[in-house]
């Protein structure tokens, strides 16, 4: 070659380095040991560059390139797949592409991973960065870049810094929020900090877990803890975090620094970053680490930089979100060659002697020369083991047909006639009885199927070969005895039928178990018929496996063609070390060589293994003609060969390479000649040869006696390849792709190249297709496949004129190439490996071929990588895993990662969308010890892969996403001047019944009026009956005791507490009786009650600060408590969690004055304070709101007549007392209605999940009400114990309703299976539905007796993004099943408006529900007066048509149907579809998306996801799903998640957080806290398990 270097190395330093090599690509040497030894050896013969110190690490000096054969042992990995890989040309083009990169440096955010799943061994990856790491973009805020701080003055500025930080707050963010100290709305909200603050490089952190403890500091993190179902605690994350971190690979330099818009209102002064130590401050100046923000600030960097072209702008129709069109590239290269010719072979030849079929050849053979030598086997060894005469072969192989014909069944029923198909279970170093038994069959003229040795029952691909040989009807399988024992056993000694195989008999070919054929009888030898001779097994890329049926004849045919164009002739040795039981292993070992009585020396795979060079040793001990090997036996050869002085390879008259169609050969070729060249071995010996289980051998380089006709070369671009055209390339060294031809056709065959899809069409001559082979030497058929068959054995390749090019019918190959001049054969891939991503074809090879030659080469182990296309969002995507080395650090990896994507994206310019790595030798092998392909993919799609690094790469590789919608301007008040018609429709509006008449109680305008009335008429009616977890009753309260129990209440407020009228008070009470009595006593007073949930004595550190807010924001002047909670209060617990000094006073209700009060407080106005009604919104807003006494009585009578409640119903209440519709139905309405309330505190169902249904059913209840918490608790809780609840007389047929009390949209997958698993149980399927309440309205709809039933109604998901509903079928693709809310309750009027004109709208748009009712909240009650920023929540007119009426805004989307059914007065049934809340619903690509939608599609994905949330920032979309597995399950999560978000809903993932399980906070309604958990995530306190950041 022309790069040899000046200095040659001396062989035995070379023989050293191949040892080097070795050890580090087995893993026995450390890559340090190895750089190290490297270096001492070849430093003496490095030429020096002038003014180098040679005593500089090697690290440092120029590089130089060794001699070119140290090059190859440099390059190679000791792998099964990657030898094939190794191009010289192909490394460097690499490196060079990557070098290209190198200058814009990825700003790629490495992933963080839990510390638990770094596998760490070398701890020197963790060692800190030194001082200047990165400081290129260093600059502050404004841009200005800073020099670099040497070490000593970069201490000093860090605690500087940080001081700064700590003591002067640098960011007075001034929020519009409703209650900064308090945490209200987290005065600071995160996002506006790192808004603000420009992201430096930052280094990886890998996260380690923390422990659960710390508390909040400043208040900062209040709001977090408000209401949490989840023990959760959160922390902001100490600096000290940061000791750990390896040196940054993701900075990026200053003209890349951007400068971030700064939201209006706060002023920010930037602080500079140094090293890893982000510092980011919150309102109150406390530092929060905020690694994550910085990584996603990173990321959004990087998405900045336009990398694909931009999108073509085109007409989107309403409804339709088009997919990006890919339009043709008009500058991409076409053929431009004339139509091509069919290519002939030369005639085969009929030579007299040739024998009329195999088995007259065997026959002859082992007659004439019997002793001649047929097969030496080896042993591990090396040695020969066994040595097959021909003559032997024949006597067995008669044994072998005569057994199977007439020993296997009885003599009228035999089980195996001739025709029939057998089974061939062979190991692979047991050449010598797979050849007995094989012509045994051929003799008894039954067919054999070569298959595999099934090693466990679950082996990759078994289950696939199994149905082949069921679709075959083999019942007997052929075997050999050390097989037969090796096989897995079930404890009786059977042979247990191997999963999706066939019943099969296991017969074992051994001589000493067959019985010898009487004298008289004789095999029927014929000539070569077209019967089937055997069938080859072949996998497809899906992982099926088809047979391969080859006829007697074409057989034949084949042997003779190969024959002649081997030049072989009798008694020649040849050494094959392919797999004997197929493909040019079974061709040239079993077939050929017996037609020609040759020697065949088999070396096993096992011996290779051990000794790589065995093959060479038997060429020049046997002087062996011939010999049959894959490029991986001449690259294993290569690294092997030490130098052995005694190699002589002169006998070698052909060197078979059985993979030369694969581009990657030409390599190893090269490699193994330019190394034995000086060993005898001449240039022309070589042979590459293309073969196909279809096409048997589709063409082979003749052995030419000729050296100086160079063989073919072609250098390719791989661009014109991707488009399907040759196009030689001698410039662009980058992306090219050099070919070595496979010889001309084979003897007697014409060969053409027609178009890869749609008719068969002959391509032009500078265009590639796949080759077609017309000839009798191929397969027939696919064995019972007719169709297709009729697509691959019967193709007539068309001309451009459409007529056929033959009359014969022609096979496809399976591969693509071109036939180039002189009629030689280039093959540039296979079918089955290419991938077509954006109409553009890519070799799988190809591809595996750039990635291993990227460095670290020794990254990949052992070469092991699979590539392959899935198909997601309409185009196939390319997914590349790899098996990384054992000792390879994250670090290492995240390296090797993007320097594949760069290389990739350069040299075949496409991108990458999934990389996926995983631990060495964990990916399915085949049995050769090859990746087994499509299990591969099968692993990965289903999630259960496992890899221990993943890179997602979206946001460059989908193109095709729709275009962003553009906002129509909405109808003015012109169209609606017409009527109530917009565009169309009716505008949507609908109201509940009327109030109607009043009765007796209606009278009162105040409910402490109703109890003194109730406590007189009926004093000994029951209201209230509390259960305990057993189901007994706990307490009960008459008319008569509430009434009594509130006067010593209100005694004791005014004499303890020295209350005033209207004053606060905060009633800490767990879910009972107590709770009602205290608001009540409250009433008697004249104060005003908030109900509070008292802290959780388990987790005060998270629930009493909630607490202390609450009472502090009510301004209650007093609390009322029982006496163990007042306890907790003042426990040593909580005065760690909040300051209890500043308590109001607290009142312990358990003790009363045995007084009465000297008079029942009665209001003067209906319209003041009855009582505050605190909860915290689905956003984590903490908001109360304002009770009047008009606006509760309003409330009671609307629940009265709704439900049909009276004295002599009973109603069994399952709710949280604390707020909404819960609170009024707990404490409020019993005492308005006169009928029983059975209370069951929800917390008593976690000791007792079926508390609540026995309950239901032994008090005969007709109405009840729950949460979906304790619906979720019944379904999950007593899934398994119908059957037990049945026999214990549960029985639910008498419930009319079961309400689900809710402020969100109703969970129908979860109502649905609570009906279904009850239904045995009584429950009526219609009794189940949901009520809708908010803060401004506590219950809008709530499903009654007497109304239709709930309806349910599929939308157009898409639509609905677009603020549009549109009705569609059940089960029609992206449809969106919507329960009603219920049915809106009497007295309520409802609009549906637009939230941002608030203009009215028609019913087949969505909008914000806008409600009118009598028991509206008169408004917020907040410590800051600020009501005039939501006193359009109460009072908002509408900008055009009704603009009267005052509306309160509910903050939620929906919209109104008018439904076929009819309810009680008659009228058409108005439903109301709550769709979500539009704090939460996010703006993606100008569209509305609802986090439920997403969030179920990817739970939907994969069953280890028990729970998601899903939440924006900065236009990212970030998905958080819990795992309920092992944590090596982690990363199978990212690649589902973001292929289900992108089918579904056309969204790419930013960031895919995987966490532990109760990790995603809840409220005490159970439902997500999605904006705790964003603050959460960007404080950098999920503790995830791991974070990924899509490209």
């Amino acid at each position: 070659m022309a790069d040899r270097d000046t200095l040659p190395l001396p062989l035995e330093v070379r023989a050293r380095l191949a040892e080097l090599e070795l050890e580090l690509s087995e893993g026995d040497i450390t890559q340090k040991g190895y750089e190290k030894k490297r270096s001492k050896l070849i430093g003496a013969y490095l030429p020096q560059p002038p003014g180098v110190d040679p005593s500089l690490p090697q690290e440092r000096r120029t590089p130089v390139t060794p001699s070119s054969s140290s090059r190859y042992h440099r390059r190679r990995s000791s792998g099964s797949r990657d030898e094939r890989y190794r191009s010289d040309v192909h490394t460097e083009a690499v490196q060079a592409a990557l070098a290209k990169h190198k200058e814009r440096k990825m700003a790629v955010p490495m992933p963080s991973k839990r510390r638990s799943l770094v596998v760490q061994t070398s701890m020197d990856a963790y060692t800190p960065p030194d001082t200047s790491s990165g400081s290129e973009g260093e600059g502050s805020g404004q841009g200005d870049s800073q020099g670099t701080p040497n070490s000593s003055q970069g201490s000093i500025n860090m605690e500087h810094w940080i001081s700064r930080a700590i003591h002067g707050s640098t960011t007075s963010s001034t929020t519009s929020s409703s209650s900064t100290q308090s945490g209200g709305s987290g005065a600071a909200r995160l996002s506006d900090l790192t808004a603000q603050t420009h992201i430096g490089p930052i280094a990886h952190l890998s996260l380690k877990r923390k422990s659960k403890t710390g508390t909040v500091e400043n208040g900062n993190s209040l709001r977090r803890s408000c209401e949490f179902g989840s023990e959760l605690t959160w922390q902001p994350l100490e600096t000290e975090e940061n000791h750990c971190a390896p040196p940054d690979v993701t900075t990026y330099t200053s003209e890349h620094s951007i400068q971030v818009e700064r939201p209006q209102g706060s002023t920010s002064r930037s602080v500079p970053k140094y090293g890893n130590a982000e510092l980011m401050e919150t309102g109150d100046g406390v530092p929060v680490s905020s690694r994550v923000s910085a990584k996603i600030q990173q990321l959004v960097n990087t998405l900045k930089r336009p990398k694909r072209p931009p999108l073509r702008e085109f007409f989107v129709d309403d409804f339709e979100e088009l997919l990006e069109v890919l339009q043709p590239d008009p500058n991409q290269p076409k053929p431009e060659g004339a139509q091509m010719l069919p290519m002939r072979g030369e005639q085969l030849g009929v030579v007299t002697n040739w024998p009329p079929s195999l088995e007259a050849a065997l026959q002859r053979w082992g007659t004439i020369s019997p002793k001649a030598p047929c097969l030496t086997t080896m042993d591990t060894n090396g040695k020969p083991l066994y040595i097959l005469t021909y003559g032997k072969l024949w006597t067995r192989s008669m044994k072998v047909a005569y057994n199977i014909l007439h020993k296997l069944g009885s003599k009228q029923e035999p089980m195996v006639r001739p025709g029939d198909r057998v089974a061939l279970v062979f190991p692979n170093n047991d050449p010598a009885a797979f050849m007995v038994a094989f012509y045994g069959c051929l003799l008894a003229e039954v067919v054999p199927v070569p298959i595999e040795v099934p090693l466990t029952r679950k082996d990759a691909g078994s289950q696939q070969i199994g149905f082949l040989l069921g679709s075959c009807g083999v019942t007997v399988a052929l075997t050999s005895d050390a097989c037969h024992k090796g096989l897995p056993k079930s404890p009786t000694g059977e042979i247990p039928q191997f999963k999706g195989w066939p019943k099969l008999l296991w017969f074992v070919t051994e001589s000493k178990h067959l019985s010898k054929p009487p004298r008289d009888w004789f095999p029927h030898i014929k000539d070569a018929n077209n019967d089937t001779a055997y069938i080859e097994y072949k996998t497809c890329k899906d992982g099926s496996v088809l047979g391969v049926t080859v006829t007697r004849i074409a057989l034949l045919t084949h042997c003779q063609a190969l024959t002649q164009a081997c030049g072989y002739t009798e008694a020649e040795t040849i050494v094959n070390v392919l797999d004997f039981k197929k493909d040019v292993g079974l061709w040239h070992g079993i077939l050929t060589s017996v037609m020609n009585m040759m020697h065949v020396i088999s070396i096993p795979y096992s011996l290779m293994k051990v000794n790589p060079l065995s093959w060479i040793q038997k060429v020049c001990q046997y002087k062996a003609k011939v010999s049959c090997v894959k490029s991986r036996d001449m690259h294993w050869a290569l690294v092997a060969h030490r130098d052995q002085r005694d190699v002589n390879l002169s006998s070698l008259r052909m060197l078979i390479v059985a993979d030369g169609s694969n581009p990657w050969s030409i390599s190893s070729c090269d490699a193994f000649l330019n190394v034995f060249q000086s060993k005898g071995l001449r240039p022309e010996v070589i042979c590459p040869c293309a073969s196909s289980p279809e096409a048997l051998t589709v063409a082979i380089r003749r052995p030419t006696d000729d050296s100086n006709q160079p063989p073919g070369r072609g250098v390719l671009s791989m661009q014109g390849l991707s488009y399907g055209v040759i196009r030689v390339d001698s410039e662009e060294k980058l992306s090219v792709l050099t070919v070595q031809d496979v010889g001309t056709v084979m003897p007697g065959g014409l060969m053409c190249v027609v178009k890869p899809d749609g008719v068969p069409q002959i391509c032009r001559t500078d265009e590639i297709g796949e080759l077609c082979v017309c000839s009798i030497a191929t397969g027939t058929s696919y064995y019972g496949l007719s169709g297709m068959t009729k697509n691959t054995f019967e193709v007539f390749p068309m001309c451009s004129s459409g007529a056929p090019v033959s009359e014969y019918p022609f096979a496809r190959t399976g591969l693509l190439g071109f036939i180039g001049p002189g009629g030689l054969v280039f093959i540039a891939g296979k079918m089955d490996g290419l991938m077509v991503v954006s109409g553009r074809r890519h070799n799988a090879d190809d591809i595996v071929a750039t990635a291993l030659a990227v460095e670290p080469m020794k990254f990949v182990y052992r070469g092991r990588i699979a590539v392959f296309s899935i198909s997601v969002l309409h185009d196939e995507r390319v997914v590349i895993v790899a098996e990384q080395r054992p000792d390879s650090t994250e670090e290492d990896s995240f390296q090797w990662m993007s320097r594949v994507l760069q290389a990739i994206d350069s040299i075949h310019q496409v991108g990458v969308y999934c990389l996926a790595l995983v631990p060495a030798n964990t990916l399915p092998k085949t049995p050769l010890g090859g990746i087994h392909l499509s299990e591969t993919k099968q692993l990965f799609l289903e999630g259960s892969l496992h890899p221990c690094n993943v890179l997602m790469c979206p946001h460059t590789c989908v193109t095709n996403l729709p275009k962003p919608r553009q906002k129509q301007p909405e109808i003015g008040p012109a169209s609606v001047m017409v009527g109530n018609l917009v565009s169309g429709k009716r505008i949507a509006q609908a109201s509940g019944r009327d109030l109607g008449q009043i009765e007796d109680n209606d009278q009162f305008l105040f409910l402490s009026e109703v109890l003194q009335w109730r406590a007189q008429t009926t004093p000994d009616h029951i209201l209230y009956t509390l259960l305990s977890s057993r189901g007994t009753i706990a307490s009960s309260l008459t008319c008569l005791q509430l009434h009594k129990r509130a006067e010593k209440i209100a005694a004791m407020l005014g004499e303890r507490g020295h209350l005033q009228d209207g004053d606060h008070v905060a009633l800490v009470y767990p879910p009972g009786i107590d709770l009602i009595a205290a608001f009540y006593g409250c009433l008697y007073a004249g104060c005003v009650p908030i109900t509070v949930r008292p802290p959780h004595p388990q987790n005060i550190a998270t629930t009493l600060p909630t607490v202390k807010m609450i009472v502090e924001v009510s301004r209650s002047t007093c609390i009322m408590t029982s006496q163990v909670i007042c306890k907790l209060l003042r426990s040593k617990e909580a005065s760690a969690a909040v300051d209890v000094r500043t308590w109001p006073p607290v009142l312990d209700t358990d003790d009363l004055p045995k007084k009465r009060p000297p008079q029942v407080y009665k209001p003067s106005d209906p319209d003041t304070l009855a009582y505050l009604d605190f909860s915290v919104s689905t956003t984590g807003m903490l908001a109360g709101v304002k009770m009047s006494h008009t606006a509760t009585s309003a409330f009671c009578r609307s629940i009265k007549l709704q439900c049909e409640l009276y004295p002599s119903r009973e109603v069994a209440i399952c709710l949280d007392p604390y707020c909404g519709l819960g609170f009024v139905l707990w404490c409020l309405c019993s005492v308005y209605s006169g009928h029983q309330s059975i209370l069951i505190p929800p917390s008593e169902l976690e000791i007792n999940p079926a508390l609540w249904l026995l309950a239901v059913s032994q008090y005969k209840v007709r109405d009840t009400f729950c949460s979906y918490s304790v619906m979720e608790l019944c379904t999950k809780g007593l899934g398994l114990q119908t059957e037990s609840l049945k026999s214990r007389g549960l029985d639910l047929s008498r419930v009319r309703t079961c309400v689900v009390v809710a402020e969100e949209r109703p969970r129908i997958s979860l109502t649905q299976s609570f009906s279904k698993l009850f239904k045995d149980l009584g429950l009526h399927p219609r009794a189940v539905s949901t009520s809708f309440g908010c803060r401004v309205n506590l219950a809008i709809c709530l499903q009654g007796t007497s109304g239709p039933d709930p309806t349910t109604v599929f939308v157009d998901m898409r639509a609905l993004r677009h603020d549009r509903v549109r009705l569609v079928e059940r089960g029609s693709p992206h449809s969106l099943p919507l329960m009603e809310s219920g049915k809106i309750l009497p007295g309520v009027r409802i609009i549906i408006a637009n939230p941002e004109t608030k203009g009215p709208l028609g019913d087949s748009h969505l909008g914000e529900v806008w409600v009118h009712s009598a028991h509206n909240s008169s408004g917020y009650f907040t410590i800051y007066g600020e009501e005039s920023l939501q006193s359009d929540h109460f009072n908002s007119h509408l900008s055009f048509g009704d603009t009267q009426t005052i509306w309160a805004r509910t903050g939620y989307l929906g919209f109104l149907r008018r439904t076929e059914l009819t309810d009680a007065s008659g009228e058409r049934h108005d439903a109301l579809y709550v769709v979500g809340a539009l704090d939460e619903a996010m703006e993606l690509r100008g569209m509305r998306y609802h986090p439920i939608d997403i969030e179920t599609s990817v739970i939907r994905t994969h069953k280890s996801i028990t729970e998601c949330a899903v939440f924006t920032w900065t236009n990212l979309l970030v998905v958080v799903v819990e795992l309920d597995g092992s944590e090596q399950e982690a990363l199978d999560l990212v690649p589902l998640v973001t292929n289900v978000v992108l089918e579904e809903h056309y969204l790419i993932v930013g960031v895919v957080v995987v966490v532990d399980i109760g990790v995603i906070p809840i409220n005490s309604r159970g439902e997500k806290q999605r904006m705790h958990l964003r603050d959460g995530f960007l404080a950098d306190q999920l503790d995830p398990i791991y974070v990924a950041y899509n490209m």
